[in-house]
């Protein structure tokens, strides 16, 4: 400020400030300058660059040896009146990331349990503590405070953050509490507003956003399109599952994902389905179609395309050359980060025969080779090795790489399964700083041979976009690790579709029939899509399909005739000619078209399945499991990232997937129908509909 407005201040009736209160905003403004200068500073991959923390949890130790003391209800109300000063200075300086949204609300939970809160971690300290099972988390500090405090304002129960903001900033409300210097409450008054602003439209919980570091690949969803002007689709096959597994992290903290966070493909393709197994290694797949009412528009079908891997017996698993490159900069140093990824490649290594090898090449802090081939039978060295790993130090190391590809190179196994593994939390500042030149790396080492997979660790700066494109440049999958149980599922229950690649390249185009079909979108696949002419050509590259995996397509169609079709018929248009017999008793929706190329082959195989018409299913009810399960998964995914397309209720998507969790003996589909009540109390209910022919409602 200028001197004359020093001047205009010091002429002025301002209040005398409250201790405590003055003793607050201190710590604050401390916090936040600590902060933004350690931020300046910091390395990249270091703890604190990787993951900022609000100034909120920086204040908590202060706060909770200030605020323990009696000071009553006037000073628990300044303290909560704070929160937004926090949140101001957290958005508004060095210390948080452009648009990363982290407030800390109530937890929602069940009518019948009682309100419980819990902390939001985000130090390597802190991370080992619980989480909030069901809702949003919050600070347990304040949120003790509010439920102590305000129990005038909120008699019945603890409300949600936005909630007791609109009321904290009603007038009649700030006079009823304790003496306040009249300057002060107007200061309070004016930082209550922006909590009130956080309320969602229905009063309900906030849809807060994910934290804002992790990056994801930007798409538009894909458009319902008119078979008469483009009949056919052609697509790259996804069996990444890092999706599925982000989104539900995200959600067991209390967390909306981000639209683009949400694949739907990756989704459904979580979950593995009973379609026909191939039996012969050179034909790997054997396509199945089915054909049922779509669950969220009775007018519309569903067309599933699926297809299951070849499992080779054990007597002709290859022998595997694995090294293994692990991200080891400081920002590896949280309990869900280095210390998980060493329990699950431990899991790993008890998969594997004496007839495998591993290695192990680390980058940044402990850069280098780790471990030569050894082994898989000498695990006592092997997970020695990575017990001895340590997290600490920048992500500028050496070209871990081009050092891990040539361990790969150097033991290449003729016939094989050579493969690296890259395990990091996000920083793919692994020798190759350009994005473009670690791909073509990439690309040029997958034609020798030598593929590439990525697991993904932690949360606040993931690069998912690089993860999904390094692993589709180097003929491999992208899975993200949340937990020791997700580990387990890809590195044990998924072992050979991880590992064991049995065709690449995998393509598939479908062509519908406009005397049957008027309309199609494809759900999900929208960074995978392919022009038409790159379905027979085998320079294009395409995804990869490893042993035992199940993958899974699913288009809407409009029948001809209904009155639910979106795009009006051309005026001037006339049907160009059809070939016999599409229209009569033998009629075909559409023809499906697979090309796929053998591990060590060059030149694509084709396979083709007409869909028939007669083959639906008349009834919902009477699909398959498989057919209904997919169907709530996809109806999930669209609802959860925003979809303009495919509207159903949480209640119906969560009783659609309970009705049909099959066998599931492992329990990920018993987990879903959880997963799918959970997001609903995050999102919000919203109003419950009569019967299955609404579709204006959540």
């Amino acid at each position: 400020m200028n001197d004359d407005k020093l001047k205009l201040l010091g002429t002025s009736n301002l209040p005398t400030p409250r201790a405590e209160a003055k003793k607050l905003a201190m710590v604050a403004a401390l916090a936040a300058f600590d902060a933004e200068q350690a931020n300046k500073h910091a390395p990249q991959g270091s703890a604190l660059g990787a993951r900022l923390r609000s100034i909120t949890a920086m204040m908590r130790g202060t706060f909770e040896m200030n605020t323990r003391l009696s000071y009553g209800f006037g000073t628990a109300a300044i303290a909560l009146l704070l929160l937004p000063l926090g949140y101001q200075l957290y958005t508004t300086t060095a210390i948080s990331p452009v648009g990363r949204t982290e407030v800390p609300v109530l937890a929602a939970k069940p009518a019948d349990a009682p309100v419980t809160t819990e902390l939001k971690q985000d130090s390597a300290a802190d991370a080992g503590a619980a989480r909030a099972e069901g809702g949003v988390v919050a600070d347990a500090e304040v949120a003790s405070q509010v439920a102590n405090s305000t129990a005038a304002v909120a008699p019945s129960t603890v409300a949600a953050t936005p909630q007791i903001a609109r009321k904290m900033a009603a007038p009649e409300v700030m006079a009823e509490m304790a003496p306040v210097a009249e300057g002060e409450a107007d200061i309070a008054v004016g930082m209550a507003a922006p909590m009130a602003a956080l309320a969602s439209p229905a009063g309900g919980l906030p849809q807060v956003a994910a934290p804002s570091g992790d990056q994801f690949q930007s798409f538009a969803e894909s458009p319902v399109k008119l078979v008469a002007a483009e009949p056919v689709s052609t697509f790259s096959i996804d069996v990444d599952t890092a999706s599925y597994a982000y989104t539900r992290q995200m959600l067991s903290e209390g967390y909306v994902p981000e639209p683009d966070a949400v694949r739907i493909e990756e989704l459904i393709n979580y979950f593995s389905y009973d379609y026909p197994a191939a039996t012969d290694k050179a034909k790997p797949f054997q396509p199945s179609v089915m054909v049922y009412p779509a669950p969220w528009n009775a007018e519309h079908q569903i067309v599933q395309i699926g297809i299951k891997g070849y499992v080779p017996p054990v007597t002709e698993h290859k022998a595997a050359n694995l090294v293994f490159l692990i991200d080891t900069s400081g920002s590896m140093d949280e309990p869900n980060k280095l210390p998980l990824l060493k329990r699950a490649f431990a899991l790993l290594v008890n998969q594997l025969s004496e007839n495998d090898t591993i290695s192990i090449v680390a980058y940044a802090g402990s850069a280098g080779v780790v471990l030569e081939p050894t082994r898989a039978t000498e695990k006592g060295k092997i997970l020695a090795a990575l017990d001895n790993l340590s997290a600490g130090g920048s992500t500028a190391g050496a070209a871990g790489i081009e050092l891990a590809y040539r361990l790969a190179d150097a033991h290449k196994i003729e016939g094989g399964n050579n493969r690296v593994i890259l395990a990091t939390d996000g920083d793919f500042n692994v020798g190759i700083e350009d994005p473009e030149e670690l791909k073509r790396f990439i690309g040029k080492k997958r034609d020798t041979g030598v593929f590439l997979s990525v697991l993904g660790f932690g949360e606040g700066n993931y690069g998912d976009d690089t993860a999904q494109a390094l692993a589709q440049n180097g003929n491999g999958n992208a899975s993200y690790i949340d937990s020791f149980k997700e580990a387990q599922k890809v590195l044990v229950e998924d072992a050979g579709g991880t590992l064991e690649t049995i065709a690449k390249d995998v393509k598939i185009q479908v062509e519908f029939n406009p005397l049957l079909v008027s309309e199609y979108r494809l759900i999900g696949y929208e960074t995978r899509a392919l022009n038409r002419e790159d379905f027979n050509n085998d320079k294009v590259d395409a995804g990869d399909v490893g042993a035992g995996t199940s993958v899974t397509a699913l288009y809407e169609i409009t029948p001809v005739g209904a009155k639910s079709q979106q795009i009006d018929p051309l005026r001037y248009g006339d049907m160009p000619p059809q070939p016999a017999g599409l229209a009569g008793p033998d009629a075909e929706l559409g023809f499906l078209k697979l090309r796929y190329k053998l591990p060590d082959g060059a030149t694509s195989q084709l396979i083709e399945v007409p869909i028939k018409h007669d083959s639906a299913a008349t009834s919902l009810d009477s699909a398959p499991d498989d057919a209904r399960f997919a169907a709530a998964v996809a109806a999930f995914g669209q609802k959860l990232k925003g979809s303009a397309y495919g509207e159903m209720s949480w209640d119906a998507i969560r009783a659609l997937a309970a009705g049909a969790k099959g066998k599931d003996e492992a329990g990920h589909r018993a987990e879903f129908v959880q997963l799918v009540g959970l997001a609903g109390q995050i999102v919000g209910t919203g109003p419950v509909c009569a019967s299955d022919s609404e579709t204006n409602c959540r």
